[in-house]
């Protein structure tokens, strides 16, 4: 077993996180993230409103009796989302474990705290991680450039994030960006990390096989960054719509958020995952999808992973050889 302190507060047995995902952290992959033994996590705003998140947490509890948790990720919007009702939802149906992402989380962490709850938060640079570190979060999830998403505007890779969370944090972190294998699994432990990885194609993730298909056959190369321009980064997957969303914001005077609101509409996303058609919309993706060959079952995935990390961790020992003094 690979013991961290990131499973003693958990209570799961592999320090593999699935992180929320807009419309593909849904029941079934959740339970089988956390049937496998891992943390699934439902995505809150995948749902429609807070009593459709209810409903969820009871689907998940049919498929699985192991923990599992819940993200809420606070963006900009013109529409606001009930993020209060979400959260309300999930705690008076027995949720313990949440995920919390985006801006101003305080209000958010506050509540979950005062209700006894485990609170992950998400972060992309070293001063939001200790700020919400003071907010009292009791773990973090520490974004790198090489994340599907948004990685913030300081464009810092992994290595360097994870290396200095080690000196600066006081509490466990989550690796998360450019991990689909064993390897970068292994790295990332010997950093002080667990792992958020590629759950996003497994037998059990709700999005089209088309989907799937395209993520195999994708290299490192095959994502770009949309709203650069606008301070907003986000690293999606590079198609037809992402290019044309570039291409405006690379012309003279630039591009404003209204001229590409059509574009990046997130039910044109969704559609993408329903339809299968990879240049519908924008979809997230990491740089990960190089690594990714396969599309196993979460039990599989996560039994690989621990197979390799173990198998990877023996071999490492066997560098140290202890010189004779004679």
């Amino acid at each position: 077993m690979i013991i961290t302190p990131l499973t003693k507060l958990l209570g799961i047995r592999v320090p593999v996180v699935q992180g929320g995902m807009q419309w593909v952290g849904v029941p079934r992959l959740a339970a089988a993230v956390s049937e496998a033994g891992g943390l699934g996590i439902l995505t809150a705003l995948t749902q429609p409103n807070p009593d459709a998140l209810r409903t969820a947490i009871h689907e998940t509890r049919k498929l699985t009796s192991r923990p599992f948790g819940v993200n809420i990720t606070l963006l900009p919007s013109i529409n606001p989302p009930d993020y209060e009702g979400y959260a309300r939802a999930a705690v008076e149906e027995g949720v313990t474990i949440f995920e919390t992402a985006g801006n101003n989380p305080g209000p958010l962490i506050k509540f979950f705290k005062s209700n006894g709850c485990i609170v992950l938060h998400k972060c992309t640079t070293i001063r939001h991680a200790k700020s919400a570190e003071r907010l009292g979060v009791d773990a973090l999830s520490i974004d790198g450039f090489e994340c599907a998403g948004h990685p913030g505007e300081e464009d810092i890779g992994g290595l360097v994030l994870l290396a200095r969370a080690v000196k600066e944090l006081k509490i466990p972190f989550i690796a998360s960006g450019g991990i689909a294998d064993g390897r970068g699994f292994a790295a990332a432990l010997s950093l002080g990390a667990a792992v958020s990885t590629r759950f996003m194609c497994t037998v059990e993730s709700p999005i089209h096989q088309n989907i799937k298909d395209k993520i195999v056959a994708s290299t490192e190369t095959d994502t770009v960054h949309i709203f650069r321009t606008l301070n907003n980064t986000a690293r999606v997957f590079k198609n037809k719509v992402s290019l044309e969303v570039v291409a405006m914001e690379r012309r003279p005077g630039g591009a404003k958020f209204e001229d590409v609101r059509e574009l990046v509409s997130g039910t044109r996303g969704r559609k993408v995952y329903e339809n299968g058609d990879p240049d519908y919309g924008i979809w997230s993706a990491g740089i990960a999808v190089g690594l990714i060959d396969d599309v196993p079952t979460c039990q599989d995935l996560v039994g690989k992973l621990e197979r390799e990390v173990e198998e990877i961790i023996a071999q490492m020992g066997k560098l140290v050889q202890i010189q004779s003094k004679l």
